[in-house]
Order: C-alpha cells, then structure tokens, then sequence
C-alpha cells in the first residue's frame, strides 16, 4: 500500500510517491513540496496561471475519469497528503510511477508521461473530447534563479519545445497529447538570496538552454519507458 502523507524537499527529485483512492481502488499520488518562497507558473486546472505555490499534486485517475469538480478533488487529494496553501494540481490517467527525472547544471525536469493518444496540434476541424486511452505529458520543471513573469512564459514555451523535439525523434509522429500540461517554479525575487532576476528562458538563453535539455532527457525517457540516460 503506498503512504498517505509524506511531505518532501525542495529538489524536484525528493518528489514523493503517495496513495489515494478512487473508485475503490488505490492509485499513485505524486507530491513534490518546495515549500514558502516559490513562483509558480503552470496550465494546471488547479493553481494555474502565475503566483506564488507551495506544492505539486499530480494525480493519476482512472482512465475515462468522469468527476465534474476536478479543483475540488485535487485540493482534497493536497489536503489529504498533509499540505496546505496554494499549490498546483495536475491529473492524468498515464503512470505517475513512472515518472522520469533529469537534471542540467541546476535546471531539472520531472516528466510523467502516456502517449496513447497523440497527435500534432494544428488539424483540421473542431476539437473534440480526448479518447479513452491514456494520453498526457505532464511537465514539471525546477529552476534555481529568479525569473520575471515574461520569462516564465517563457519558459513554459521553451519546455514545449523541447517535448515536441523527444517526441519527433522517437518518431512518435506527434507535438503531444491533447491534455498535456506544463508547471514551472522558480524562486520569489525576494527569496532569491540576491541573485538577479532572470528575463529571458528561451532556448539559446543560459537557464532556459538547461531546462531545454532536462526537459528533453526527461520527457524521451519517460516517453520510451526506459530510464533517464
């Protein structure tokens, strides 16, 4: 049986593996707890857009998952796991316990991934509701320095690229699945212990080149089901 509450610290590899239950059957809670001090900006359904979070859920749920008040959920589901205050919350029905780590010089990636239902992002026609099979790429990623809000978009931008480039060269034939999701955290200006805030984390910029790598490493391994090299 997986633990319940287990709080974690502040590296993105110290993300904690824990329980909950849905539909009478426990599934894998992943809960990564940096703590006061933290700007976040992510797409999440919960805790999204820009601001300061204290946490990461990222809840695998049943495929078909069916719940009218996801929020809702998820905060149960941080409560549950012994946190408080603002966090984000994300979701997916692929393996959270398969979840892939990688790190460059400072820059880290944790990357859950089921690529069951793909396709690139430009098609013809409307869009329509995901199909059954476990289809998301949920990007969590870790940066050391300060970032301004223009640069947090940023690198949100520079993450997706660097999934889209995974994607290609396993030949998944593929930008993502249709629930993708991104969170980036990096340090409060003011708790930044002096280091100047970062303006820009587009690929060839230092921090944003180093996410692009973790990010890459991470999302191809989790994408291939085979550890991070």
């Amino acid at each position: 049986m997986l633990p319940r509450t287990l709080l974690t610290g502040p590296s993105l590899a110290d993300a904690a593996l824990l329980g909950h239950v849905e539909r009478g059957r426990e599934w894998p809670l992943l809960v990564w707890a940096p703590g006061p001090g933290v700007r976040m900006v992510s797409s999440a359904v919960l805790g999204g857009g820009i601001g300061e979070r204290q946490w990461v859920v990222n809840a695998q749920v049943p495929p078909g998952y069916a719940r009218l008040d996801p929020v809702a959920h998820l905060r149960d589901l941080a409560a549950g796991a012994g946190l408080d205050g603002a966090g984000v919350g994300l979701m997916t029905a692929a393996s959270v316990a398969d979840r892939r780590h990688a790190a460059d010089g400072g820059a880290q990636a944790l990357v859950t991934a089921g690529i069951g239902v793909r396709g690139w992002a430009a098609v013809p026609g409307a869009g329509s509701v995901a199909a059954p099979r476990p289809g998301t790429i949920n990007i969590i990623v870790s940066l050391p320095v300060p970032l301004t809000d223009a640069a947090l978009v940023n690198a949100v931008a520079t993450a997706t690229e660097a999934k889209v480039q995974a994607l290609v060269e396993l030949g998944a034939d593929a930008s993502g699945t249709p629930t993708d999701a991104v969170c980036v955290a990096a340090p409060s200006p003011a708790a930044g212990a002096g280091s100047p805030v970062e303006s820009f984390a587009g690929p060839r910029s230092l921090w944003g080149a180093r996410l692009a790598r973790a990010v890459h490493r991470a999302t191809r391994a989790a994408c291939a089901g085979q550890p991070t090299p």
